[in-house]
């Protein structure tokens, strides 16, 4: 037999994944403008390219449906009172989700705002901070990658700060570390771009 939270973890994970595979960007593409946002601009169906392509409006929704993805998947977790290491897991699953969608053929969006909602759901004090270097940089540089970049890079050094010395949590540090790197991974080509020289700016076409 399994055990019970075990079953009801498995079941998170998987919840956790399609909510996260809920392709907004490219609904929102389709229905707007009938167009497939794969294939136009970065080829991401993150919030970012809705905005160069379609429009403000748009681009708002999405990052918060894209948000409510990560913090739901790892809500979900929390209300079964199950362990940190399952809200991890889901949180994880959704990035995963977002990132290779099964619906769009694993061609996703950059998991930004989804990650943003994962530490909401984890440790909201972390997951503002963060938004608040995201911000800083974005009105500073006008680059919505290198903020996102800058952003991700303080997720480990915010959650390691937020801990007192008799209570650190190692699973959370790990998943910091891990967002890091998958939205660094996700943002080699724009890391490219910027070592040229040539990566757009907000109001910008690519």
């Amino acid at each position: 037999m399994i055990d019970k939270n075990i079953l009801v973890g498995i079941i998170c994970l998987i919840i956790g994944y399609f909510l996260g595979s809920l392709p907004s960007g490219f609904l929102a593409g389709k229905w707007l403008l009938n167009i497939d946002l794969r294939e136009i601009g970065s080829g991401s169906t993150g919030a970012t390219n809705v905005l160069r392509h379609i429009g403000k409006k748009a681009a708002v929704v999405v990052f918060l449906v894209d948000v409510f993805k990560g913090m739901i998947a790892v809500l979900i977790v929390k209300s079964f009172q199950l362990d940190s290491g399952w809200e991890i897991s889901a949180g994880l699953f959704s990035l995963a989700g977002h990132i290779w969608p099964v619906w769009l053929n694993w061609r996703g969006g950059k998991a930004v705002a989804t990650g943003l909602g994962l530490f909401l759901g984890l440790s909201w004090p972390v997951a503002l901070a963060s938004l608040g270097i995201f911000l800083a940089c974005l009105g500073l540089t006008k680059i919505v990658s290198l903020a996102s970049i800058c952003a991700s890079i303080s997720l480990p050094i915010l959650m390691f700060l937020s801990f007192s010395k008799d209570n650190i949590s190692y699973t959370y540090l790990l998943v910091a570390l891990i967002s890091m790197v998958l939205v660094i991974w996700r943002h080699r080509t724009n890391i490219q771009r910027l070592i040229k020289g040539n990566e757009p700016k907000i109001g910008e076409s690519r």
